[in-house]
């Protein structure tokens, strides 16, 4: 079955969930832009964008995990976007090893502001997804920074601009992609370490956890919400 067209970009923040195709570097983006959570206790200027793990290991916009994170940021009040990387689903283009994956966020981001003038921009990842999002946090200037499971030992995390933003890393105990004491001992040595949430009992994609991270990034994050949205 041929999936279904899919209108170009809008030129306004969407009332309702939205997928739509927006030009990126390398041909376009598969894009799901949802406003905040109805049940948020105000809209916030502020929009996340959440990106998917690795895309040639079965990761995509609808991941678990990325759409957990992506509710959680909703419930505080962000508008929130997810997107999938070139080459997955109707995103075209191939898979560049992280580096092209930037330039994809960094389309998705031009849009959102864009359409959301003067919010604040928060970035978000699991995986490989946190790995793209901190790697590009600084250029693309990003207000606030939550990395879900960071790949550390699987890519080159040392030469990565580290972001003065608010930053929380959560890292299953038991996880078994990603070491997690190679996450521990790296925040560790950091000048200016992340906030850190440990999850006991916890694997690389948080199985019957996955209430818990949502807690979890909610809890460690609304102490850094932009304001309420003007006429909110």
């Amino acid at each position: 079955m041929n999936a279904p067209e899919l209108p170009a970009a809008p030129a306004r923040f969407p009332e309702a969930t939205t997928t739509f195709l927006l030009d990126g570097p390398a041909g376009v983006l598969e894009v799901a832009a949802s406003p905040a959570d109805a049940e948020a206790e105000a809209p916030r200027e502020g929009i996340a964008i959440v990106c998917h793990p690795h895309p040639l290991h079965g990761g995509t916009m609808h991941n678990k995990v990325v759409t957990i994170v992506e509710r959680a940021l909703s419930e505080l009040g962000l508008d929130t976007v997810r997107f999938n990387f070139r080459g997955i689903g109707q995103s075209q283009g191939t898979f560049d090893d992280g580096n092209g994956e930037g330039d994809d966020l960094a389309a998705v981001v031009a849009w959102a502001r864009g359409v959301r003038p003067g919010a604040a921009l928060w970035l978000a990842g699991f995986s490989f997804g946190s790995y793209v999002a901190l790697r590009n946090a600084v250029r693309l200037e990003a207000d606030a920074l939550v990395t879900i499971a960071p790949p550390v030992g699987r890519w080159d995390f040392d030469t990565i601009a580290l972001p003065a933003c608010p930053w929380l890393v959560v890292q299953g105990e038991d996880d078994e992609i990603v070491e997690p004491q190679a996450v521990f001992d790296w925040i560790d040595a950091l000048e200016a370490p992340p906030q850190l949430v440990r999850m006991p009992e916890t694997t690389h994609f948080f199985h019957r956890r996955l209430m818990d991270l949502r807690g979890a990034v909610k809890n460690a994050m609304k102490a850094h919400l932009p304001p309420p949205r003007s006429g909110a």
